[in-house]
């Protein structure tokens, strides 16, 4: 697949999500984006390892790495990973065949990624997690039981 940067105009290839910390400029993360052969990864069970991405996402092709995303206090796994293919035609094979499948009793939801920057696996949450999980208000023994907000009150559920 050759890169045609007239296809930046083309919404249908890429999700609206951008990470708004991307240190470059909108059209270098549209590039980056159209360009990349990294997925975001998340919904994981926080018991997920990281051998099990690597099979589940190696049907698709052959993964480069896969970089699990941590605590950033713990540095415990937190839900999220990043998934680097060799090639962005194994990367689109995996997007359309593996998002919104199962995993370790959840569905996962995969999306591109402008590609892994370090620093990148850890949780932005002000907790050390992921900013979602601080939202939660459901019980959910396999990221971690209730958010970390309502953990620290005491357990309401409010």
């Amino acid at each position: 697949m050759v890169f045609d940067p007239r296809t930046l105009d083309n919404p249908k290839e890429i999700s609206a999500y951008r990470d708004q910390r991307y240190q470059g400029t909108v059209r270098d993360q549209e590039t980056a984006l159209r360009t990349s052969c990294t997925l975001y990864v998340g919904n994981l069970s926080y018991y997920t390892k990281e051998d099990q991405v690597y099979e589940l996402f190696g049907r698709a092709g052959d993964v480069r790495r896969v970089i699990m995303g941590l605590d950033r206090f713990k540095k415990t796994p937190c839900g999220f990973c990043f998934v680097e293919y060799y090639t962005r035609e194994d990367a689109e094979l995996a997007l359309q065949n593996i998002s919104n499948t199962r995993m370790d009793d959840r569905v996962i939801r995969a999306d591109w990624d402008a590609g892994f920057i370090e620093g990148r696996q850890y949780g932005r949450g002000k907790h050390g997690g992921q900013v979602r999980d601080e939202y939660r208000k459901d019980y959910d023994p396999e990221r971690g039981g209730y958010n970390r907000a309502i953990a620290q009150k005491g357990g309401d559920r409010q």
